[in-house]
């Protein structure tokens, strides 16, 4: 085998469902200062009692269902949160629990809302060099709970969700070399701090980088691929906010792509965002299979990676 693809996809969002109506009466609000600033009509929120394992596994064994593998087939779980509150056993070591994998490999990586394009890109890696052979990549983060509901600049974005990959060993690559990098001195500009810890950011430094350096960035992505960007079928980016969504795809010259808005009813959900989104593309026959999709994470600490896939 020469590389690895995306064999399958799935996703869970909680229940409740917040919409800006309700957010305005819990905060100085309203629902067209909120869609004019970020796009974002609804976001689900975990129950009280729901941990970001229990969201990791729903949206991993949708996946595994998907994918025809048995449990014992996987022998790597990665799981990208930023809200994990436990040191351990870690989120991976849970949903394998959960899940009842016998004896794969778990670790966490916490790069906050890049974090499911670096796992992507880790298990791609390793599968790569023979350590595994299938893996289960997920994104789940409950960032409500670190959602400060009393600053309306903040607890506007957030919600709560999971996506989850099965990736497995091709011999037809079908993950693309991964671009990924940070910008050390603005990592403060993102910052989930304190105890308990709290989601706070610049926001509009965050959005005068995104929307000036992403897409030079995303188009060398999809050079490293062998991909023009007008042949892109779909892009995923970070579903952070649809005024840096929409620029960014309008830059890079994705003029064939389906652009994923996930953003608008689920919110800002960091690791989750992109296998979210992606998921929902996929169920719903938006993009067809084998065709090239850019997948592009940034946030905290000014962290990026991104890969141009082939859907599955």
């Amino acid at each position: 085998m020469t590389g690895s693809h995306v064999l399958a996809l799935g996703h869970y969002q909680p229940a409740k469902v917040l919409g800006n109506d309700e957010l305005a009466g819990m905060v100085d609000t309203s629902d067209e200062w909120i869609r004019s600033r970020v796009g974002i009509r609804t976001r689900h929120l975990a129950r009280p009692d729901e941990t970001v394992d229990e969201m990791a596994a729903a949206a991993a064994a949708k996946a595994l269902a998907h994918s025809g593998l048995a449990p014992s087939d996987i022998d790597l779980v990665l799981v990208a949160t930023c809200t994990a509150i436990d040191r351990s056993p870690n989120m991976a070591a849970r949903v394998a629990a959960r899940l009842g994998l016998p004896r794969p490999a778990t670790m966490d990586l916490n790069v906050v809302c890049a974090g499911f394009t670096h796992a992507l890109a880790t298990a791609d890696h390793t599968i790569r060099a023979g350590a595994a052979t299938a893996a289960l990549v997920i994104g789940a983060d409950k960032f409500s709970a670190a959602t400060d509901w009393t600053d309306r600049s903040t607890c506007v974005l957030t919600g709560d969700g999971a996506g989850a990959a099965v990736v497995v060993a091709a011999e037809r690559p079908g993950i693309g070399p991964v671009l990924w990098g940070s910008v050390p001195e603005m990592g403060d500009a993102v910052r989930i701090e304190g105890t308990p810890p709290r989601f706070s950011q610049e926001g509009q430094t965050v959005y005068r980088w995104a929307t000036t350096h992403l897409p030079p960035i995303a188009r060398e992505v999809c050079e490293r691929a062998g991909t023009a960007p007008e042949d892109l079928a779909g892009v995923v980016l970070h579903q952070a906010n649809l005024r840096i969504i929409e620029p960014v795809a309008r830059k890079l010259g994705a003029i064939n792509a389906v652009i994923a808005r996930d953003v608008v009813e689920s919110g800002n959900t960091s690791a989750a965002s992109i296998p979210l989104a992606l998921s929902k593309l996929v169920e719903r026959g938006e993009i067809r299979s084998g065709a090239p999709v850019l997948l592009f994470g940034f946030g905290g600490n000014l962290s990026y990676a991104g890969q141009v896939i082939r859907c599955p």
